[in-house]
């Protein structure tokens, strides 16, 4: 019983994803209603009907006290889950009892960084995100709506399964010689040939990484490339693995390491059968005839010529990526290399440039709405930003710019010139209250702009040569050759317990996160009952899961109201969680008092408003001559280990796994 509904201020849906059981319940509950022979209503509409009320309130509350619902549950035990992001409400909704009302905000919160993704300053426009998320074209809005549907479900996958995912940080395949070898080989032939060839239509390379399942094997930015957050990069990861999902419940790797062996071959389809026979023959079978009414047949062919058509491999992703700047356009291209093994390049688009002047003027005027909803008005507003009319005529310049790049201006040039008449002519009424409304009409215009020039229908045949990109898979193919079985393997078997248990008798199991660069080190566990391993076969293993995740959870949940140290005994077992910072030689430095994040704020994570990054900007206020470094710890003990060997094993444990974080990635 789960579902997600995003929806404007009008109560009208721009996307849904429920469960099965959740929609078989509102058909169920809409569709008795109906009378004898009238037809049910599309579910789109049901789901509307069902949460317009909702929407409605919680818009009515908002104009009036200025607040909004957080959450709410029902008599039946469903938990509701609401925020407001500008003029768009986010809903999620459990009535199974498998989701807590954090896993709710969680899931909302991640939803909104997949937007971002995909359509990036778009989503600070109310109306243009309304009409990248609504498409009017029925056919593009079920390919969009899908599309986002599908990386929601990934993501719940990879968080119920996956270490990394779990904790929200990237792990890496412990190999220091091929790692620095794949590092040195991305640099030093693959991004450098491409970035030297003719045929890649004014791209650049700046970011190539290669993926074993949800594993780094190796990454490599250019000299002239912005950071990629380790934010990013996890979401980049759902895309991925959204492309090319991996069976992580199923221990597949001789099925995989067999499939990856076998040298490609092309498949060439059996002849049609003759033009009477309705049904062609299998061979373990014997034949059976039937006949085909002309009109099934008919409409079968129909709706296979209405599916979707398949997609260009060659194609790439418009991506948007966090920057000091702005969310920078980059195209992604995600190249298989075997089952479970993927090269992904970023390469830069031309007129990405225009991202940055748009956003300096976006930010200008976000500014300046906040200062006049504060109250302050004339000189005041604009305190704290550049010349007035400094900022006048570099807008102005930009516009004629973009007018002669075949960009719709028309409107732009409109919203600035009510927006001047108003600000600054005499008759106007300068930098006051009246000025909000032109004020957000820029912002709009501004997002439009930025639009045009990058969303993904405006791609068109804007990509490296096909040519370049199997080049750049059959390079990467033979660098790997011999290494990809030991990788698949490797993928499953990172590390496991077997090496610390003679060191750290009592560890069951540990995380280990370096939270200054978005990494984290975990033994493997395996939950499936063909698996064999140090925590014996399935049952144990999912028994000791569950003891992580519960961990985990409760660790995140302390975070967030301001404490760095739980301790807690459950039963037979002891978890401890430890969150300490580091000078770049690996001082420890003096714990300070945590800010305790408000209850409505996003949940302790990276996908979710990057809390991390937060969190060492403001310590790092009291150590600005230094790198500052954070690091988070978590371990299962048995729980008749003495508690004073359990904390002197987690500082021995910290140090241990000190030394494997300096392994080079970038």
């Amino acid at each position: 019983m789960k579902c997600l509904l995003v929806a404007n201020e009008s109560a009208e849906v721009l996307f849904y994803w429920t469960d099965t059981e959740f929609e078989q319940r509102v058909q169920g509950q809409y569709g008795v209603s109906q009378e004898e022979g009238e037809r049910l209503p599309a579910f789109e509409d049901s789901i509307n009907t069902l949460f317009a009320p909702i929407i409605i309130s919680c818009s009515t509350m908002v104009d009036r006290l200025g607040e909004n619902y957080t959450s709410f549950s029902t008599e039946n035990n469903h938990i509701y889950v609401l925020h407001q992001f500008e003029e768009c409400l986010y809903i999620a909704v459990n009535g199974d009892g498998d989701e807590t009302e954090e896993d709710l905000k969680r899931k909302i919160f991640v939803m909104k960084k997949l937007t971002e993704i995909m359509f990036g300053m778009v989503t600070l426009s109310g109306s243009l995100l309304r009409k990248e998320l609504r498409p009017q074209d029925t056919e593009q809005r079920n390919r969009l709506w899908k599309k986002l549907r599908s990386l929601l479900e990934t993501y719940s996958r990879l968080r119920e399964n996956d270490q990394s995912f779990l904790v929200e940080a990237v792990e890496r395949l412990i190999h220091p010689t091929l790692c620095e070898q794949c590092i040195e080989f991305l640099e030093r032939r693959l991004v450098q040939q491409i970035n030297s060839n003719m045929d890649r239509m004014g791209e650049e390379v700046l970011h190539a990484f290669i993926l074993v399942h949800t594993k780094l094997l190796a990454f490599y930015s250019s000299r002239n490339a912005s950071n990629l957050y380790p934010s990013d990069l996890l979401a980049l990861i759902i895309l991925v693995q959204d492309l090319y999902p991996s069976k992580i419940n199923l221990d597949d790797t001789s099925e995989e390491l067999e499939s990856s062996s076998v040298p490609e071959a092309f498949y060439t389809p059996e002849p049609s059968p003759p033009e009477r026979e309705s049904v062609r023959q299998r061979s373990d079978s014997p034949p059976v005839f039937q006949f085909v009414d002309p009109d099934v047949q008919m409409a079968e062919d129909s709706l296979q010529t209405l599916e979707a058509p398949i997609p260009d491999p060659s194609a790439p992703y418009r991506v948007f990526l966090e920057a000091k700047e702005c969310p920078m356009p980059h195209s992604m291209y995600c190249l298989p290399l075997w089952p479970g093994i993927t090269l992904v390049l970023l390469t830069k688009i031309p007129n990405s440039h225009v991202a940055t002047s748009v956003c300096y003027f976006l930010e200008a005027f976000v500014k300046l709405e906040k200062r006049l909803c504060e109250g302050h008005e004339g000189a005041a507003a604009m305190r704290g930003q550049p010349s007035v009319q400094e900022q006048r005529s570099r807008l102005e310049k930009l516009i004629k710019t973009w007018a002669g790049m075949d960009i719709q201006t028309s409107q732009l040039q409109n919203a600035w010139t009510d927006f001047k008449n108003k600000a600054f002519s005499r008759s106007g009424s300068g930098f006051t209250r009246d000025l909000l409304p032109s004020c957000r009409n820029m912002k709009t215009q501004l997002c439009g702009v930025y639009r045009q020039f990058f969303a993904a229908d405006c791609m068109g045949s804007q990509r490296l040569a096909p040519h370049l990109q199997e080049r750049a898979l059959s390079m990467v193919q033979e660098k790997l050759m011999d290494w990809k079985d030991f990788l698949l393997v490797k993928s499953k078997r990172n590390i496991t317990m077997v090496s610390y248990l003679e060191e750290f008798p009592g560890l069951i199991h540990f995380i280990y996160v370096d939270r200054s660069n978005g990494q984290m080190i975990a033994p493997s566990l395996n939950v499936t009952d063909r698996t064999v391993s140090e925590l014996g076969k399935g049952p144990l293993a999912d028994f000791v899961k569950k003891k992580v995740w519960s961990l985990v959870a409760t660790a995140q949940r302390y975070l967030q109201k301001g404490y760095a140290t739980v301790t807690l005994r459950d039963g037979d077992y002891f978890y401890c969680y430890f969150l300490w910072f580091e000078n770049e030689t690996g001082y420890k430095l003096e714990v300070i008092d945590i800010p305790s994040s408000p209850d409505d704020g996003a949940p302790v994570g990276m996908l979710t408003c990057d809390y991390y990054r937060k969190l060492l900007r403001y310590y790092s206020k009291k150590h600005q001559n230094e790198v500052v470094k954070c690091y988070e710890l978590f371990t299962v003990h048995l729980g008749v280990i003495p508690n004073e060997y359990i904390l002197q094993h987690c500082s021995q444990l910290a140090r241990k796994l000190w030394e494997p974080t300096r392994i080079p990635l970038l």
